[in-house]
C-alpha cells in the first residue's frame, strides 16, 4: 500500500501494479481498491500499464476528512495523478465516471486519455428514475447512521434494483459487511449525481473543455434508463466514441477480461 496527501491534508491509499504508462481506476459506489472486480481489473491492465488503484476518501485505507465536498474529491485525484508522474489514463466506473468527468471539466488537463464507463445519468422518463428528493434522503438516512437503510435505498430507489437482491446480499456475510463498511460514502455518490439523474438532458454547456480523447462504454444488456444517459453523455462530449458491446454492462459482476480488453485497444491507441 502506497499514500499520497490531498490537498486538505487527507491520506488517500493507493495500490500500484504494473509497468508502462499511468492508469488511475476510479471506483464506483460501494467500490474500492480491495473490491474483488476492482482488484482483476487492475491485475489484468498491469500487463500494459502501471495501474493506480485507489481508495475513493470514505473507503478502505483512506481518510474522510469533513465537510464532505466535491471538489475534494477531485483534488484527491490530482493527488493521484501527482503520484503517477503528473499526467495519466484515467477510467471511472457509473458515480466515479461522474466523478472522473467533473474533474476533468475543472480542469485536470493532465488527464491524456479518458475511459467513462456508464455514468449513472438520467435524461429522459424512459426506465427507472430516482426520486426527486434522493440526495435528501440519502443525507438524512447517513446523517442518523442508519447504513442499512442507506444501502438499500440507494439500491432501489437509485439503482432499481429489486429489494429481494438486497436481502439476499444481507445473508452473505463478506458481501454485507464490505457494503456496511462504506455505506457511509453513498452521500459522496449522491452527491456527484445530484442534478444529473431526475430525467432532464445533460446540461452539456459544462464539458465543452473536455477536449481530450474520451470512450464512453456501455453494455447493451444495461436498463434502458443507464444506456440512454450514457448515450446522451457521448453525444455531449467534443471528442468522444460511444462503445456498446454485450458485457460491458456493470449492474451485475463486471467482465473484467472484456473491459480490459476495451481499456487496452483505446489507451493504447489502436482504436
Amino acid at each position: 500500500m502506497y499514500t499520497a496527501i490531498s490537498k486538505d491534508g487527507t491520506k488517500i491509499a493507493y495500490d500500484k501494479v504494473g509497468q508502462g504508462p499511468a492508469l488511475i481506476l476510479v471506483a464506483g459506489a460501494f467500490s474500492y481498491r480491495k473490491f474483488p472486480g476492482q482488484v482483476q481489473l487492475a491485475n489484468l491492465l498491469s500487463e500494459r500499464f502501471t495501474v493506480y488503484n485507489y481508495d475513493r476518501r470514505g473507503r478502505g485505507d483512506s481518510g474522510d476528512t469533513q465537510p464532505y465536498d466535491i471538489t475534494r474529491e477531485i483534488e484527491d485525484l490530482q493527488a493521484i495523478m501527482d503520484e503517477a508522474g503528473g499526467s495519466a489514463y484515467v477510467w471511472g466506473l457509473s458515480s466515479g465516471a461522474v466523478l472522473a468527468l467533473q474533474a476533468a471539466a475543472r480542469g485536470l488537463k493532465k488527464i491524456t486519455k479518458l475511459a467513462l464507463h456508464e455514468p449513472p445519468f438520467v435524461v429522459d422518463a424512459e426506465g427507472h428514475m430516482p426520486p426527486a428528493n434522493f440526495f435528501k434522503q440519502v443525507t438524512a438516512l447517513i446523517a442518523d447512521n442508519r447504513r442499512a437503510e442507506a444501502i438499500k435505498y440507494f439500491m432501489t430507489k437509485g439503482m432499481g434494483a429489486p429489494s429481494f437482491v438486497v436481502g439476499l446480499m444481507r445473508i452473505m456475510p463478506g458481501v454485507w459487511s464490505r457494503l456496511m463498511a462504506v455505506a457511509h460514502t453513498l452521500l459522496y455518490d449522491a452527491a456527484l449525481l445530484d442534478g444529473y439523474n431526475g430525467g432532464k438532458p445533460l446540461p452539456s454547456e459544462l464539458w465543452r473543455t473536455v477536449d481530450m480523447p474520451t470512450l464512453v462504454l456501455e453494455g447493451i444488456e444495461s436498463p434502458i434508463a443507464l444506456r440512454r444517459g450514457t448515450q446522451a453523455l457521448s453525444n455531449a462530449l467534443p471528442n468522444s466514441q460511444l462503445m456498446s458491446k454485450k458485457g460491458l454492462g456493470h449492474t451485475k459482476q463486471l467482465n473484467t477480461k472484456l473491459i480490459s480488453k476495451e481499456l487496452v485497444s483505446f489507451f493504447s491507441g489502436k482504436r
